[in-house]
């Protein structure tokens, strides 16, 4: 059984403006909130915990290969971004380089930043259903990510997005290249997608 995210369309009631989306999530942190671009406000289920160690995992190499280079900014699943089409999105885990995070301002910095990240990953979980992570990707896509990784433990897949090529899919891969957006950066699969 797949546990799919709440969809509410609060329009025509409600016109649900940033920072009101904003004051929302902060006032119910235990809640995971996104908002697509026309406004539909999404409840996200929580994840279990093998989920949740995979996660972890791929967020901790990510922080670490970050904070060895110094040249960007690593994000967890808990930040919310605010991409150009309206909508606000939680990658898995997300990076920004550091001359588009320090041309923000400070007040942008600490809500949800008005940006696309470089790079972002979504993880399947064993609930999720694989076609909206699909439409997700897309949409990062459409609003200038340059590299993504749809990770799928169930199908033993990876799906790699890179801007403005089509979408290559690997059976059971090792590992994972940042390519030319995080040179360097290696992401073990070792207990992530087995």
């Amino acid at each position: 059984m797949f546990m799919t995210a709440v969809v509410v369309n609060l329009k025509p009631l409600l016109d649900l403006t940033d920072e009101a989306f904003y004051q929302l999530c902060r006032v119910n942190p235990e809640v995971k909130f996104e908002r697509t671009a026309r406004g539909e406000l999404i409840i996200m289920p929580p994840t279990g915990g093998e989920t949740g160690d995979r996660n972890r995992r791929i967020t901790q190499r990510l922080g670490n290969w970050t904070d060895e280079g110094n040249t960007g900014l690593a994000f967890d699943s808990s930040t919310c971004f605010k991409l150009p089409n309206g909508a606000d999105r939680s990658p898995d885990a997300a990076w920004v380089r550091l001359e588009r995070w320090e041309a923000l301002t400070l007040e942008q910095q600490q809500k949800f930043p008005p940006l696309a990240p470089d790079f972002v990953v979504e993880l399947r979980s064993a609930t999720d259903d694989l076609a909206p992570l699909q439409a997700k990707m897309q949409e990062y896509m459409e609003n200038g990510v340059r590299l993504g990784w749809l990770i799928n433990p169930q199908d033993l897949q990876v799906e790699i997005y890179r801007l403005g090529q089509p979408v290559e899919v690997l059976q059971d891969p090792q590992s994972l290249s940042g390519e030319d957006v995080l040179p360097g950066f290696v992401l073990d699969l070792t207990r992530i997608l087995s």
